[in-house]
């Protein structure tokens, strides 16, 4: 069970305990009502400890994470691990795997997957991804091994997208436009007034036989994001036919993950991970004259 160990520096000598966990450590109000519950949940230069008391410069406060019973049925499957320690798990995602189960994979998701492997190290882990990839999007997906983890990386991860779609695009850009639930739709997303504030930027890489292989960078989180505003700027992404993407040369979309950048809740450095782009992605910047692709800087 992971015990998270936090020493009262000078300037929180005389705080309260809550307000220490709540500003300094960063735990959150719904992890502070577990954390209580739990046997020696949080405790205080070894003994167990109220939220109430009065802490001293140089205490040390440790906080030991719940046990975790929402697991996935787990399906062991090849899992492509980029980076783990304690806290936190990256794997690099493949095309048609969900993140959670759903209809026509109910049980070979992500979370599937990943209940399978922390099963075989004899950890009980609940499945907490960071941020999410669409089931045909491939790359790296960061997941927390905590609540405490997952708290503080939300809205914190800085990614790069590696994509190719069709037309040819120069230079680079912004796209600012709202999005929302397509009309009628309970999964496309389209550009439309009232949406939800969304941009992206982008940035041409290279380009051959009518296609171009661009970086985009999100500045939102919204779903499906960069496959609607490549499309809504009359470049959807290759093999992307729910967005009018062709499927001619590729049979999902051609979008990957390449990079993340974040620093760590726990060790508290900065982490930059990346994995290179598929094989499928690979043979369409052949197919199209581009050279193979390799993360540079």
């Amino acid at each position: 069970m992971r015990e998270l160990p936090f020493l009262v520096p000078n300037e929180y000598d005389g705080i309260g305990l809550k307000s220490f966990l709540r500003s300094y450590c960063g735990i959150s109000s719904r992890l502070m009502i577990r954390l209580k519950r739990e046997p020696m949940g949080i405790t205080r230069n070894g003994l167990h400890a109220i939220v109430t008391e009065t802490l001293k410069a140089g205490d040390t406060v440790r906080v030991r994470m719940p046990e975790d019973h929402k697991l996935h049925e787990p399906l062991s499957l090849p899992l492509a691990i980029i980076y783990e320690d304690s806290d936190l798990l990256v794997v690099n995602k493949p095309a048609n795997m969900p993140m959670y189960p759903t209809p026509g994979h109910d049980r070979d998701s992500l979370a599937n997957v990943a209940a399978a492997y922390f099963s075989s190290k004899g950890e009980r882990l609940a499945f907490r991804p960071v941020y999410r990839l669409d089931k045909d999007t491939t790359g790296l997906v960061l997941l927390a091994k905590n609540p405490y983890c997952a708290a503080r990386l939300a809205a914190k991860i800085e990614k790069e997208y590696i994509a190719v779609c069709e037309g040819t695009l120069c230079g680079k850009g912004m796209i600012s436009a709202p999005i929302g639930l397509k009309e009628g739709h309970k999964i496309q997303r389209e550009v439309a007034v009232g949406g939800d504030r969304a941009v992206v930027l982008w940035k041409e890489l290279e380009g051959g036989k009518g296609y171009t292989l661009v970086a985009l960078r999100l500045k939102t989180g919204r779903t499906h994001q960069i496959r609607v505003h490549m499309a809504h700027i009359g470049h959807p992404l290759a093999g992307d036919d729910m967005y009018g993407g062709s499927l001619q040369l590729i049979q999902r979309q051609a979008l990957h993950c390449m990079s993340i950048h974040f620093i760590h809740p726990v060790a508290k450095k900065e982490f930059d991970l990346s994995c290179g782009l598929p094989e499928d992605m690979q043979t369409l910047l052949l197919t199209c004259g581009m050279k193979k692709y390799t993360k540079t800087s």
